[in-house]
């Protein structure tokens, strides 16, 4: 077994602490990974605090994890010792059903693993990134361009991913109009990937006050949803409407931007239902969806498409000690736009 060092939370809402956990040996598909970078995610916070319910304490959140490959299993052939690569939110599916089968490991019918607050099929808890070491599967393992900096490829692991894989389901590219709601952790990455992609970009936000940087990360035009005059104004002008944000909408409000066929994408997740009449999908053939993240090879494509377009997150990169406060300041929306927790200070 290896021992690293984590952080961990005994309970819901209790303090990190710095504390010791053991991985497994290295079976013949597995990493042993040496973390460099681990982005904190809202989601982290919400497991962390216990607001989803059902989760597995002491728990080691983190699933933005970016470091170099410090061993291989004998059976691994894809990676190498140095080879710098990353883990997303899940490190293991069945591999067997039609979803793992297609490269859509999210979806596995038997239930995917989670990188953290999750069992594996041999019923033990999973430990994430806020930790030295981790050991990973080699399927779940991706390779990060060395045009991307570990520290802002962190981040891209779920932010990235989260955004870029409905932008590509709903066939996203030149001649299509998108509106990004929201310039948070997960928009400000939606933005550019939208932009990359060769549509025309909106950005709705709530006021006026991060215009200059939405134009920045490539939107083509900003309007403010605290403006009643916005939805008169963009009336069914756009194709896709990415909703990052997890406040509870006006859902009809912004179903009526939509075009006939036009289709309203739900990847931040509000704690409370929305509510809206079908009357405002019936009257346009308009959809109203959810995405979650994306599987194994089209996180690789992200990676790739990032590179190569200079895609990256705005990334303020903190010391384990500073873990908590960075918390307090993501739930205050205090943060431009991700926390990347720099492990060798852990």
């Amino acid at each position: 077994m290896c021992k690293t060092h984590v952080l961990s939370a005994a309970s819901p809402k209790a303090p990190f602490e710095k504390t010791t956990i053991e991985r497994r040996e290295l079976r013949p598909n597995d990493i042993l990974i040496d973390i460099k970078f681990s982005g904190i995610c809202h989601s982290d916070i919400h497991s962390a605090y216990d607001e989803w319910g059902g989760g597995i304490f002491p728990m080691v959140p983190g699933h933005e994890i970016a470091g170099v490959v410090e061993a291989v299993g004998t059976d691994v052939t894809k990676f190498a010792v140095g080879d710098r690569v990353g883990v997303g939110c899940f490190v293991d599916s069945c591999g067997e059903c039609e979803y793992c089968l297609q490269g859509d490991e999210q979806y596995c019918t038997k239930g995917v693993v989670q990188t953290y607050n999750s069992r594996d099929y041999d019923g033990n808890p999973t430990y994430g990134g806020y930790s030295q070491k981790i050991v990973v599967t080699d399927r779940f393992v991706v390779s990060i361009p060395e045009a991307l900096g570990l520290d802002v490829a962190s981040p891209l692991l779920c932010a990235g991913i989260t955004t870029y894989s409905p932008l590509k389901h709903w066939n996203i590219g030149p001649g299509k109009k998108v509106a990004i709601v929201g310039v948070g952790g997960l928009g400000h990455l939606a933005i550019q990937f939208a932009h990359a992609l060769g549509a025309e970009v909106t950005v709705l936000s709530r006021s006026m006050s991060k215009k200059e940087e939405a134009i920045g990360f490539g939107a083509d035009h900003y309007y403010a949803t605290g403006d009643a005059e916005t939805f008169a104004t963009l009336a069914n002008k756009f194709d896709l409407i990415l909703n990052t944000v997890s406040a509870n909408l006006d859902v009809n409000a912004y179903l009526s931007m939509l075009r006939v066929d036009g289709t309203l994408v739900n990847v931040g997740a509000p704690a409370d239902p929305d509510q809206y009449s079908v009357f405002s999908l019936i009257m346009g053939r308009r959809s109203l969806a959810g995405s979650l993240v994306g599987g194994i090879p089209e996180t690789q494509e992200m990676l790739n498409f990032a590179a190569e377009h200079n895609i990256a997150p705005m990334i303020e990169v903190i010391g384990a000690d500073y873990v908590g406060e960075a918390y307090e300041r993501v739930v205050n929306s205090d943060v431009r736009y991700r926390f990347v927790i720099d492990i060798a200070t852990l």
